[in-house]
């Protein structure tokens, strides 16, 4: 008669063996630095999204497909502030990934960390999520939609590779750059919207308003008279010259309360609502000017590239 610990512990093995073989099926080897290669996820049909840091080059790049085939490869862009890039590759080469639910994850639900770094075939890393949390902002600026962090390591090659769930569903790409001292990855709800500035412009278009702005507290009478329910907002501090702040009309002294509708009182706030799809729009800058409201409509700018 079996042991039932020994029969659980066996079925557990062989569902992990599972998700491996399945996850597996969309993941490339990317040939895109000296010597160790790194991973990629076939995200759509056509484009493989990989960690930036592990593409070292923009020419002579390829990719091992499962099958042990080695095609050539495109840089279609990249995003240093999220640590992203995409290649493209020929459509219909590989499955495209299945995903999974990463808003249904909790500390301690078991996931594995995919690679391939050649034509012997996937690697695998195995733990359990640490860290479950909301939006924040990488030291490069850019938005990730969740944080989300295990205990899995990423051994060498495993950068740019899947998370995956315990049915072989991807749940995002592993940042090596992102993960210290746990593995940071970059959720799905990210990656679809990097890629789809990428895949249409080669790179992330982010809004640009030229102006420098501080937290400032609003005196208690002047809210009340102005009916503002907020303690302060943002003081323009600095404007640059020929930017769509001065263009706009914005001034050194204004207090900005809202930024197209969107409540901000930190700078954090700003960088926030720029970085959506706001380059080209006009926006209605809501401030308090001369102990006055008043509004003032800016066309965002673009950020410079490399900012």
């Amino acid at each position: 008669m079996s042991n039932p610990q020994s029969q659980n512990l066996l079925d557990l093995s062989n569902q992990l063996a599972r998700a491996v073989a399945r996850g597996a099926e969309s993941i490339v080897a990317v040939h895109a630095r000296p010597q160790l290669a790194s991973t990629g996820v076939h995200w759509r049909d056509g484009f493989v999204v990989t960690t930036n840091g592990t593409v070292r080059r923009d020419r002579d790049v390829a990719v091992t497909l499962p099958d042990g085939t080695r095609i050539g490869a495109a840089v279609q862009g990249r995003d240093p502030a999220t640590d992203l890039a995409v290649l493209k590759v020929a459509g219909g080469a590989l499955p495209v990934a299945a995903f999974g639910d990463a808003g249904a994850l909790r500390p301690g639900h078991l996931v594995l960390a995919l690679a391939r770094v050649d034509e012997t075939g996937p690697r695998a890393a195995f733990g359990a999520v640490s860290v479950v949390a909301g939006a924040w902002r990488p030291w490069g600026g850019g938005e990730i939609d969740r944080l989300l962090q295990s205990d899995v390591n990423l051994y060498p090659g495993f950068g740019g590779g899947p998370l995956v769930d315990t049915e072989g569903q991807v749940l995002g790409i592993n940042s090596g750059r992102l993960s210290r001292p746990y593995t940071t990855t970059l959720p799905v709800q990210t990656v679809n919207r990097v890629l789809d500035q990428l895949a249409s412009h080669g790179y992330v278009r982010r809004g640009y308003l030229g102006a420098a702005m501080q937290p400032v507290r609003l005196q208690e009478q002047l809210r009340s008279r102005l009916g503002i329910d907020r303690d302060g907002g943002l003081l323009v501090s600095t404007i640059q010259s020929d930017s769509p702040s001065a263009a706009g009309g914005l001034l050194v002294g204004d207090v900005v309360l809202a930024i197209g509708g969107k409540p901000v009182a930190e700078p954090e706030d700003v960088l926030k609502v720029l970085n959506g799809d706001t380059a080209g729009r006009t926006l209605a800058l809501k401030l308090v000017r001369g102990g006055r409201l008043e509004t003032v409509d800016v066309l965002i700018g673009e950020r410079p590239r490399g900012h």
